[in-house]
């Protein structure tokens, strides 16, 4: 089959191969690949920034965001039939939606919200498993409570900005002048120019503030953080907790809290809290998620559809930062579902 593969750690290190159609475990699902989505992970995998963490066997098959139809099902899956229309983000080492076919773990798997396309559908699993991750399992937003989204027209931000409102969470956002009218579409209440303003001097006293910047941004998001509040980031410092998540020796938990240390205890003296977040394969989140979609409370935003075979297009063009809003998808057939 047709795959995007990964040969080499490095920017130039996925190009496109012929290799063999997956094994199919007695856990596993086949599924044939109508669409997948780039995520800024793609790009940190390929370049193998968590290599002593994730320890793929290269050459290995890139996509972390799935949408198809099953075509064959393993000895013990319950629940999943060959012909049922579904979404994923496969698990870590087991990833590779950039492909005609990838085999997953039914766990990871859910049924495809049926008022999304298959395109649609490729956009979400990564970013949606994120949000809830991040506001319910984490910070267990509650209605009323202030939440600060960094770059809220972004994949991820869109989302959470979403999931937020549901919450019932008063939102703010940072976002370009250009993007503001989407973000209060999507259920921002506050937008903040980042391009005129530092949302540090004009926002406060907020509960959650979820970063996808890092750096000087995280930093300063701690300070917009009332008293017990917690800051979330998913491009890190990664922390202690990330090393057992993924199952790592314990000095490399060591190394992680000792990565962490400047942003944690920063935090403390602040009187709030920061946590790394790593987003887990998960379908039975996958399956609420879905019924949110289906009932109008969230949507995807996609700002582009490549086709299959342009699919390093596609990832260079969200690594240059070209894109206006969303997610961008890359499709078997981008002129139908």
């Amino acid at each position: 089959m047709k795959a995007f593969v990964v040969e080499k750690y490095g920017k130039d290190g996925a190009h496109a191969a012929d290799v063999p159609e997956p094994a199919v475990g007695d856990r596993d699902v086949l599924v044939r690949v109508s669409a997948a989505s780039i995520n800024p992970l793609d790009k940190m995998v390929r370049n193998g920034e968590f290599k002593q963490l994730l320890k793929y066997k290269r050459p290995f098959v890139l996509g972390h965001d799935v949408a198809g139809v099953v075509t064959r099902v393993g000895s013990a899956v319950h629940g999943l039939e060959v012909g049922d229309e579904v979404y994923a983000r496969p698990r870590d080492l087991r990833i590779g939606a950039f492909a005609e076919f990838i085999a997953i773990d039914m766990d990871d798997v859910a049924p495809k919200p049926a008022s999304l396309t298959f395109q649609e559908a490729a956009a979400v699993p990564l970013v949606a498993l994120a949000a809830w991750q991040a506001l319910v399992d984490r910070a267990h937003v509650q209605p009323g409570q202030k939440v600060l989204i960094h770059a809220g027209a972004g994949g991820l931000g869109s989302t959470v900005i979403q999931l937020a409102r549901h919450l019932g969470a008063t939102v703010a956002t940072t976002a370009s002048a250009d993007a503001e009218k989407l973000v209060r579409s999507l259920g921002a209440d506050v937008v903040v120019d980042y391009t005129k303003e530092d949302f540090s001097k004009v926002l406060s006293g907020y509960d959650v503030v979820l970063d996808s910047l890092g750096g000087a941004n995280l930093e300063k998001s701690l300070t917009v953080l009332k008293p017990g509040g917690l800051a979330i980031s998913v491009v890190g410092p990664p922390d202690a907790a990330f090393a057992k998540q993924l199952g790592a020796p314990s000095f490399l938990g060591l190394v992680m809290s000792v990565l962490s240390r400047k942003i944690r205890k920063r935090a403390r003296a602040l009187g709030v809290r920061y946590e790394f977040l790593f987003m887990r394969a998960d379908g039975s989140q996958l399956r609420k998620l879905g019924a949110l979609y289906d009932s109008g409370k969230l949507h995807p935003v996609v700002d582009s559809t490549f086709p299959f075979d342009r699919t390093l297009e596609a990832l260079a063009y969200v690594e240059q930062g070209r894109t206006k809003a969303g997610k961008v998808v890359v499709s078997m057939a981008p002129d139908n579902d």
